[in-house]
C-alpha cells in the first residue's frame, strides 16, 4: 500500500466538502458538533443600490463547497451522513486530501472578522478611484492602511487641492496605470 496513502487514512488532513445546494452553513455547523475543524472562507461583497446606498451580501467563497479536517479511518462515514453534506470530493473513490499550503494560503487571506480579502492588494503610491460614497468618482493615490483593517488611508486629487481622507476598502478600487478612467 502506498505510504501517502496510509498517512491520509491514520492521520488528520483537510479534505473538500461538496454541500447540497446553499447548505453550506447547515453542513459547516453540524461538522463542528461533531468536533470537525472547518474552514468555511466567506467573502463581504458591497453593493450600491440607488442613491449610492451601501449594502453588505456574506457569501460563500466557493459555494457549494467547504474545507473540513478529519482522519479518514475515524469519521469519513459520519461526515458523508452529516446534514447538509453531499459527498466528500473523492477521486475515483478515494477522498483526495487538500495540501496544507493552500489551507495555510487562504486563512493567511482571511481578516479578523472572518472573510477572505479578494481584491488585489493595494500598496503604497497606487493610484486608486472611489467607487461610492460621499467621494465616489474621485482619484487619488494610495497610502496606507489604518489601525481598522477594513479602512485605508487615500491622498485625494480634487481641483489642484490634495487632502487625507480614510474610507472604507470596499470603496476603493487600483486604476489601470494605461487608462485614464482605470480599469474599473
Amino acid at each position: 500500500m502506498n505510504e501517502d496513502y496510509l498517512q491520509e487514512i491514520e492521520g488528520l488532513r483537510w479534505y473538500v466538502i461538496h454541500t447540497k445546494p446553499r447548505m453550506e452553513d447547515r453542513a459547516d455547523y453540524n461538522l463542528k458538533a461533531w468536533g470537525v475543524q472547518t474552514l468555511y472562507p466567506r467573502i463581504r461583497e458591497t453593493r450600491f443600490g440607488l442613491g449610492g446606498k451601501q449594502s453588505s451580501l456574506v457569501k460563500p467563497l466557493f459555494p457549494g463547497y467547504f474545507f473540513a479536517r478529519f482522519s479518514l479511518n475515524d469519521l469519513l462515514h459520519k461526515i458523508r451522513y452529516t446534514r447538509g453534506v453531499q459527498s466528500v470530493v473523492t477521486l475515483g473513490a478515494r477522498p483526495v486530501p487538500v495540501d496544507d499550503r493552500i489551507i495555510d494560503v487562504i486563512v493567511s487571506r482571511t481578516g479578523k472578522e472572518g472573510f477572505v480579502k479578494l481584491a488585489d492588494e493595494l500598496m503604497p503610491g497606487d493610484r486608486v478611484m472611489i467607487k461610492g460614497g460621499p467621494f465616489k468618482s474621485l482619484t487619488g493615490i494610495f497610502e496606507r492602511r489604518t489601525h481598522d483593517e477594513e479602512r485605508v488611508r487615500i491622498l485625494l486629487d480634487t481641483l489642484g487641492y490634495q487632502s487625507h481622507v480614510e474610507i472604507d476598502e470596499t470603496l476603493v478600487a487600483k486604476r489601470d496605470a494605461a487608462s485614464p478612467f482605470g480599469a474599473l
